[in-house]
């Protein structure tokens, strides 16, 4: 699955300006010719170390339960647990 989302994120990039200049020329059927993974709306969000999908942290780029190993091991600079 990793690869298969750094595959999709390659063929974005690829395909980019290409779908920029398209829409706004307003050719759909352009569009349509693109292939379906060169959509930014097919990406989603997975954690860099597991590929975990869900409770995937947008600031650090991994997921909650790594981030909670990572921030407890002290790893990440400048995360510590709370206590109040």
């Amino acid at each position: 699955m990793k690869a298969r989302e750094r595959k999709r994120a390659k063929l974005v990039a690829k395909y980019a300006e290409k779908r920029a200049r398209l829409i706004a020329e307003g050719d759909y059927e352009g569009l349509q010719k693109l292939p379906k993974n060169a959509s930014p709306v097919r990406l989603h969000n997975r954690c860099q170390l597991t590929g975990r999908p869900k409770g995937y942290m947008r600031q650090f780029g991994i997921s909650r339960i790594n981030f909670r190993e990572m921030a407890n091991n002290g790893l990440i600079p400048g995360i510590k647990k709370a206590s109040w």
